[in-house]
This record gives C-alpha cells, sequence and structure tokens, in this order.
C-alpha cells in the first residue's frame, strides 16, 4: 500500500531554488518536504553546472600563472606539468563536500529529503515514483521549483556522442584536453591544449553584453583581450551542420550567406537550455506554460492552479543559480504571511573569462534606445594600481547613470574579479543609489574596487587616476 505523509509545502527539485527555499520554509516552521531524483544534492550547480566548472577554472588559472606568469614576478619554475585527474579528482571532491553540506543543512533545519521522481497529480497532492520507499505519496501544498533547465542542441550527427558534445558536462568529465574545440564562454588556457572559437549567430559578445566589454571606443573590449589567450570570434555566423569524418567533426559554417566547412577534434554545442517541465503533470493538474514552455506566475509565484507555485528556471528570466534562490526565498517568505519580493533590475550576471564580465542593470545601449539621457563614467584598471601591482592591466568598470537624478541603472566590469566587484554595484542599485554615492564612499587603497569608485567620480567628470 502507499505510504502518504502530510507536509506543509513539498518542493520538488533541490537545486539552488529548491533547496534554499525548503531551508527557509523550514526556518519559518513550515513541514518540508523536497523531492529530488539525482541521488545527491544541490541540481545542476552544484553537481555539473557552476561548482565543478569553477573549481576547474580555478585549477587553470593556478596552471596558467605557473607556466606563463610568475617569471615577471621573479618566480623560475621549470618542468611545469598537468595531472589531469588529479585536477579531477580535486572537482570531485570540492563537489562531494558541498552536496554533502546541502544534505547537513536538510537535517539541520528539520527537511525531508525523498528521493525519487515526482508529478503533481492535483492540488495539494505530489507523487513521489522511484522513491527509497517505491510508490511514496505526499499530500501537501506543494511549491514548484523548476527542476532546472535542458541544454538546447541543434547539432546532432550520426555516431557522434563523444565528438560533439551538447552540453558542457562534457567537458568536464573529459581525461583529456582536446587539441581544438569550438565552443564557448570559458577560460583559454594553452597550458591545457584547448584554443576556442566561438561561434555565435548574434552580432556582439555576449547576451546582454555592454559595448564596453565587448569591444568600442573604449578600447578595451573582451574579444580584444580573449583573442591574446588564443579565442577567435566568428560573430554573425551559424553553424549549419555537423558530421563525423575520419575521427573528426566536420562543421559547416555559414557567413553573409557563405558557407564553408571546417574540421575539429570537438564540438561543444552551447547555444542556451530551455525549461525541463517535463513529466511533471503540469498539463494534467491545469498548471499554465507560456509560448517558450515557461510555467506562468504571477507577483506571488502562484501559477494558474492556486497552492501550486513555481520558481527559478522555469519561469521568466535568466537562468541564474542566485536568481531562483532570491525567487524561493521570497517564495516561501510570501506564502508565511511575510513580505517577499525580487528586484530584477539588480540581478548580476558574470561570464568566467580571465579577464572576468559581470554586469548588473542597463547597458548603454539599452538605455539609448529607450530614449533615455544617461551619463556615463569609465575606469581602465590599466590606472589601478593594485591591477598593476598585480600584473592584471585589461579590462575597465563602466557606469551608467541617469542624466537627471544620477541614479545608478547599470555597471558593467570587463576586469580581475568582476564576480566579486559587481556586488558592490548590486547593493547601491538595490537602494537606489547614485553614482555620488559611491563615489563618495572611502575605498580601501589599494584595491581593485577603487576602480569602481574611480567610475563613479568619472561620471561627473572628475576621476583623480586618469
Amino acid at each position: 500500500m502507499a505510504e502518504r505523509a502530510r507536509y506543509d509545502l513539498v518542493v520538488i527539485g533541490a537545486g539552488p531554488g529548491g533547496y534554499v527555499a525548503a531551508i527557509r520554509a523550514a526556518q519559518l516552521g513550515m513541514r518540508v518536504a523536497c523531492v529530488e531524483k539525482a541521488p545527491a544534492l544541490g541540481g545542476t550547480c552544484l553537481r555539473i553546472g557552476c561548482i565543478p566548472s569553477k573549481a576547474l577554472l580555478d585549477s587553470s588559472e593556478l596552471f596558467w600563472n605557473t607556466r606563463r606568469h610568475m617569471a615577471v614576478h621573479g618566480i623560475r619554475v621549470a618542468d611545469v606539468t598537468l595531472d589531469l585527474p588529479a585536477m579531477m579528482a580535486r572537482k570531485d571532491k570540492v563537489v562531494r563536500g558541498l552536496t554533502q553540506g546541502v544534505a547537513g543543512l536538510f537535517k539541520k533545519n528539520g527537511v525531508s529529503h525523498v528521493t525519487g521522481t515526482a508529478r503533481i497529480t492535483a492540488p495539494g497532492r505530489v507523487e513521489v515514483a522511484r522513491a527509497r520507499r517505491a510508490g511514496a505519496r505526499v499530500r501537501a501544498h506543494p511549491d514548484r521549483h523548476g527542476i532546472g533547465a535542458r541544454p538546447l542542441a541543434r547539432l546532432r550527427p550520426r555516431r557522434a556522442a563523444h565528438r560533439v558534445l551538447r552540453r558542457s558536462l562534457g567537458l568536464r568529465r573529459r581525461a583529456r584536453a582536446p587539441a581544438r574545440d569550438r565552443g564557448g564562454r570559458h577560460r583559454a588556457r594553452d597550458g591545457l591544449g584547448v584554443g576556442a572559437p566561438w561561434l555565435r549567430g548574434a552580432g556582439r559578445g555576449g547576451p546582454g553584453s555592454d559595448r564596453a566589454r565587448h569591444g568600442s571606443r573604449d578600447g578595451a573590449g573582451a574579444p580584444k583581450v580573449l583573442e591574446r589567450q588564443g579565442l577567435t570570434f566568428s560573430l554573425a555566423t551559424a553553424a549549419r551542420k555537423a558530421a563525423v569524418e575520419d575521427g573528426r567533426v566536420a562543421v559547416t559554417i555559414e557567413t553573409g550567406g557563405t558557407a564553408t566547412t571546417e574540421s575539429f577534434d570537438r564540438v561543444l554545442v552551447a547555444v542556451g537550455r530551455r525549461p525541463y517541465t517535463a513529466d511533471l503533470g503540469l498539463e494534467g493538474a491545469g498548471v499554465a506554460l507560456d509560448a517558450r514552455g515557461r510555467i506562468t506566475v504571477d507577483h506571488r509565484f502562484e501559477t494558474s492552479v492556486p497552492g501550486v507555485h513555481a520558481i527559478g528556471d522555469v519561469i521568466a528570466g535568466p537562468m541564474l543559480a542566485h536568481k531562483a534562490e532570491d525567487e524561493g526565498i521570497a517564495c516561501v517568505e510570501l506564502l508565511a504571511g511575510r513580505a517577499g519580493h525580487v528586484n530584477y533590475d539588480a540581478i548580476p550576471s558574470v561570464v568566467y573569462t580571465w579577464p572576468e564580465l559581470a554586469g548588473v542593470g542597463k547597458t548603454e545601449e539599452e538605455c539609448r534606445e529607450a530614449g533615455r539621457a544617461v551619463r556615463i563614467g569609465r575606469f581602465p584598471f590599466m590606472a589601478n594600481g593594485r591591477a598593476r601591482a598585480a600584473e592584471e592591466r585589461d579590462g575597465l568598470v563602466k557606469i551608467i547613470a541617469d542624466a537627471g537624478t544620477d541614479r545608478v541603472l547599470g555597471v558593467h566590469v570587463l576586469g580581475p574579479r568582476a564576480s566579486d566587484l559587481i556586488a558592490e554595484a548590486v547593493l547601491a542599485m538595490e537602494f537606489g543609489g547614485s553614482a555620488e554615492d559611491i563615489a563618495r564612499t572611502c575605498h580601501a587603497h589599494p584595491t581593485f574596487s577603487e576602480a569602481v569608485r574611480e567610475a563613479a567620480l568619472d561620471v561627473d567628470g572628475r576621476s583623480i587616476h586618469q
């Protein structure tokens, strides 16, 4: 006989949005169950996405610096070699520690972890199959967290599973690095033996990118910096088809109506992700989807079915772990009768190349297209003392402020530790801050963050160090 249990909240999916929502709900006094089909908690981000990729990026950075960057500091290192299995083992250890940490947080906060595949069978009822106790049924008012997003894949040649990688997981599991790949959005490190041209159909360097980061009159765009590392950008270009020939992948590439064929060891298809809503019983339960297959929700994250809520990758907005976390917290706080809100104008994005790319808010192009008068402040890392001391001279900080109110509308950073520097800008925008607020804030010297202050000063034409 199927087992039944009652909960105040059932969260489907233990990704960053799901597990954070479950923990916060438990803190608010709810009896919570979290259903996850994978054997480990953390979702795509912790298990196969954000965390393992950043562990490998940090390892590759150390390898790069040891081989190519230490001599200028007077450090001589000879015969540096790469132990890729050891690097992979370290990555796995980092992932294992963090997923076990989430399990520990569940235990600490009293969240019931149910292993299995969940379906919403009716408002207030979730059924779980292939759980530890087969056929377990859980009655609840479920919060539907997106189990995640699946990669979009458009190149599907036959017999190419090991040659055409339709998601980045394939690269992170490789035992050796290929000689030449076509992919995108990852750090180029020649010691790993990878040159990574980036094929895109768009006309600029990345989604939501600002010209200050991607080549313009600022003269410090990302393509110029990354090309020096061995990447080649082919913009306004489409990959039409691929075929495996003599152990290599022949890709048909079209630019301006002209098609050519190039050959590679491996191809990484990195064209985006789609909401993962299959086999959840949404249609039968009456949960409405939009034209792109995303679950529609109101300002309280409630779907078209009362008592069923959705957050994260399955609803509109950027597919970012931190966006899902904020939505999860806001959703359960609203369910608990508290205030909950997500400011979608202050969600940062990061591209983990080196130097890093980070941005929040509007781009200059978006402001101009909307007819909004703005003032721009810029400051290059070339003029930053800490950056010069660290031999990190590429990139700049760009601040976009309203011409009338001086309110910060967007901040874009190409430079060292941009992923950390952007937090100051997010905080300023969250509180409705102005460029003057940042400019009047004392920053420690010497630090990379001084570049943010100098860019804020430059909005008013009074930067000191340029």
